[in-house]
């Protein structure tokens, strides 16, 4: 049903292919359009988006590491770094 399709990037002007497997994903999250930006252009702009954010220093409540959190901390909730984060998800 779907076929490797070759694209242009709107950013770097390269050739890059749009695949069977990633058309079919689009497909099932229901994505009507087709990428515009070749993988590397889209790495580049999500590491640009991220890194505009402010973090903030915090100690993680289960296993005591320092780590850098996208929110303001509070005193009343626990805070948790990304690996304890996961496995408290994991747990639910």
């Amino acid at each position: 049903m779907f076929q490797d399709k070759t694209l242009v990037c709107k950013d770097c002007g390269a050739e890059f292919v749009f695949t069977a497997g990633e058309q079919e994903f689009y497909a099932e999250k229901g994505f009507q359009n087709e990428p515009i930006r070749c993988k590397a252009c889209r790495n580049s702009r999500k590491t640009q988006r991220s890194g505009d954010r402010e973090s903030f220093d915090a100690v993680c409540a289960a296993c005591g590491k320092p780590t850098k959190i996208p929110f303001v901390p509070k005193n009343d909730r626990p805070v948790y770094c990304s690996e304890c984060f996961q496995a408290r998800k994991g747990q639910r």
